[in-house]
């Protein structure tokens, strides 16, 4: 980890300027369609399992193409559709894995949400893995990470108290600073974890 907390911040209000007309964009639509998915009974919840991890898969990687300074649309929060089914099989896992280690007490999911937090980004660059083989690779990049990630969440608590008061408004900025800000620390730990082959399935279980 070459970067403290405070430069990766620093790095994505760079890679933001001249860019919040499409990261505002991105984060608002991403927003609207799951509240107006949301207000549907049932179907509602089971529309959001199915299509979350796809529309996640398009939001991380547009934020980390802004990060790395490429040109993307609007559209391209939509290009997870191309890796539908290990997107969403990532999501349910995640979530799956999450609730049981929280199960045992809350720290322990704690720790499983921050070792599963790079899923979508190595999903982004490696469209041809399983999502489990995606999970299994972020819980190995993270290690020895984790800590530094879980204190940069810390350092937005501000930010987003700002945004409750804003009445969510703040929000609009905050959400694709906060996602830049992930997409940097990914982009930071990224190398070699992301290219190393996943070990066997049943070697190193989640």
């Amino acid at each position: 980890m070459a970067l403290e907390n405070r430069d990766i911040m620093a790095a994505a209000r760079s890679n933001l300027k001249g860019k919040w007309g499409i990261a505002i964009p991105l984060g608002l639509i991403f927003f609207v369609i799951f509240m107006v998915i949301g207000l549907i009974p049932f179907v509602g919840l089971i529309a959001t399992l199915v299509l979350r991890g796809a529309l996640n898969l398009g939001l991380y990687s547009s934020f980390l193409g802004i990060i790395q300074g490429k040109e993307i649309k609007v559209g391209n929060l939509f290009d997870g559709f191309s890796c539908f089914g290990s997107s969403c099989i990532a999501y349910l896992l995640i979530i799956l894995f999450t609730i049981l280690w929280t199960l045992l007490l809350i720290i322990p999911g704690i720790i499983a949400s921050l070792s599963y937090a790079m899923t979508f980004f190595i999903l982004s660059e490696n469209h041809d893995i399983t999502g489990l083989e995606a999970i299994r690779r972020s819980k190995q990049m993270m290690e020895g990470n984790k800590w530094q990630l879980f204190c940069l969440g810390l350092r937005f608590i501000g930010w987003f108290l700002l945004g409750i008061i804003t009445v969510g408004i703040g929000f609009l900025w905050i959400g694709p600073y906060y996602l830049a800000s992930l997409a940097k620390f990914y982009d930071d730990v990224r190398e070699p974890a992301v290219v190393q082959p996943a070990m066997a399935s049943f070697i190193n279980p989640v």
